[in-house]
């Protein structure tokens, strides 16, 4: 400002050259800038060799809408005469693609709902977890779900994304909500949409009477426009962002589908019981004031595309054409309903229904796959035997180790010594020794003078080497207190045997020759 005042107390451009102590063409410089009205603390713009080509450069950004690159346009530079290098070509392709976005950028107006109104759900490719049965890792499916008011989130895993899995989870959706809204809005899948005539959607016509089941109408977004939706598709990143094992989150990975089943759970109670960001309140608070203004859902769900009914018997199986298939623990009695999909017989069954809720469930009650098996033939049931966990035999079809269960004091006393009293009384029982009992109080009173402990191990060591005579175990003891360690273990059989051998009888009953 100095060089402005100085012009201004002398008018002459010279003087205030001589005043500020600057060359007279930077004061006449400042001067013209001052009267044109620009600012002259802007930088200078210099001309470049690509000024020449921007009008070319805007209009085949124009052409494109914003996606031409930048090498494309350099080749195309020079063959018209730009001699520039490419790192030039892109700066302009960039300050053109600015200016040309700056009037096309799209606008969102903001989604403002009331309570009760809308819910959004979608699909995301899920983590690789062994398939039913055991079998290789295969895909899996997170249905994700979100209520627009409350921004309450419900994450449900499957195995396929069919109408009759999505009528499945629609159900347990409105069942974790407590309700259902007036309307959904979701993606336009064929299980949803038909067909478009004219660019209308054509509904799914057993969407329609699963939406007039549960008092709900079903939309559908703009085609290709992800971000008609957006809340389903923040919950579908978060959702993958935590639960499908990555460097990034450090999970491990999973061992079954029921692992699988209930991390989703967990991460509904996390995400639900937080502050959200735009509202500041836990989404499970604020669905207490939705649920005012939810729908009060059917007792029975919506069973049209489910399959065929069957009643789980007492053995756990289900019969579809002629054959037995298991199915989980505590279903007994309920109703189940069976449907093909493929190679594969899948088992539905309503879990709201349940009397006692099983160990194995994870997540909202409701509707649920509870079994996937191949197809099989008549006369080959198909048994999972995870399905059976208090089989008296173990998953490789061998016996299980029998439980000991004390019926007295002595036997009490006895099993109380600890684990290797257990071993020793099954190996015991299993090679079929003698006088048990008396060797069990024997065992008590010897744990009396040293240790329980130091019995303990021994009967271990006796169990596992099959020692089960009058004065093993005080043997076993008595060498342990010299020093003996638990690997020096030798187990009684024909290679440490004191017999001296057969040879003497090789001759018996022959002549001599």
């Amino acid at each position: 400002m100095e060089i402005f005042e100085a012009l201004d107390a002398t008018e002459c451009v010279y003087s205030a050259a001589q005043l500020a102590g600057v060359d007279p063409k930077t004061v006449r410089r400042y001067a013209r800038m001052r009267d044109m009205g620009l600012a002259v603390d802007a930088p200078i713009v210099r001309p470049k060799m690509i000024d020449p080509f921007m009008p070319k450069i805007e209009e085949w950004v124009e052409r494109s809408q914003g996606r031409v690159r930048a090498d494309k346009l350099h080749e195309r530079l020079q063959m018209l005469g730009f001699t520039g290098d490419e790192r030039s070509t892109r700066r302009a392709v960039a300050k053109a693609k600015e200016r040309w976005n700056a009037g096309h950028r799209r606008t969102y107006r903001p989604w403002i709902t009331e309570p009760g109104l809308w819910c959004q759900f979608d699909w995301g490719w899920g983590p690789k977890v062994p398939g039913p049965g055991g079998e290789k890792p295969r895909e899996t499916l997170l249905f994700c779900a979100w209520l627009a008011w409350s921004r309450y989130r419900v994450v449900i895993p499957t195995w396929d994304r069919t109408l009759p899995t999505l009528i499945s989870c629609i159900d347990s959706m409105l069942r974790a909500m407590g309700g259902a809204p007036t309307y959904a809005l979701t993606d336009n899948e064929k299980t949803v949409t038909i067909e478009r005539v004219a660019g209308v959607a054509v509904r799914h016509p057993q969407i329609v009477a699963a939406g007039r089941h549960y008092g709900l109408q079903v939309h559908t977004c703009v085609p290709f426009d992800p971000e008609s939706k957006g809340g389903s598709e923040a919950t579908v990143r978060i959702a993958k962002a935590d639960l499908v094992p990555t460097d990034a989150n450090l999970r491990s990975e999973y061992g079954s589908f029921a692992e699988l089943r209930g991390a989703c759970a967990i991460f509904c109670q996390q995400v639900n019981n937080r502050a959200h960001r735009e509202t500041g309140k836990a989404p499970s608070s604020m669905l207490d004031i939705e649920r005012k203004r939810l729908h009060q859902l059917p007792e029975a769900p919506h069973t049209l595309a489910l399959g065929e009914s069957r009643q789980v018997l007492r053995d756990q199986t289900v019969r579809f054409g002629s054959v037995r298939y298991s199915t989980p623990p505590g279903l007994v009695g309920s109703e189940a309903w069976v449907r093909a999909d493929g190679d594969e017989l899948v088992v539905v069954a309503d879990l709201s229904t349940l009397a006692v809720r099983p160990d194995w469930m994870q997540g909202p009650a409701g509707l649920a796959e509870v079994a996937r098996h191949p197809l099989s033939m008549p006369g080959r049931p198909v048994i999972d035997l995870s399905h059976y966990p208090d089989h008296p035999q173990n998953m490789d079809g061998s016996p299980r180790p029998p439980k000991p269960k004390p019926v007295n004091e002595q036997e009490k006393a006895f099993l109380e010594l600890g684990p290797g009293a257990k071993s020793w009384l099954i190996e015991a029982s299993a090679a079929g020794t003698t006088r048990i009992r008396v060797k069990m109080a024997a065992a008590v009173e010897l744990a009396a003078l040293v240790s329980a402990a130091e019995v303990d191990i021994a009967l271990g060591l006796a169990a596992t080497a099959g020692r089960f005579d009058e004065g093993d175990l005080m043997s076993i003891v008595q060498h342990r207190r010299h020093g003996a360690r638990p690997a020096d273990l030798v187990v009684a059989d024909e290679a440490h045997s004191v017999q001296p051998g057969t040879s003497a009888w090789a001759g018996f009953g022959r002549k001599p020759t």
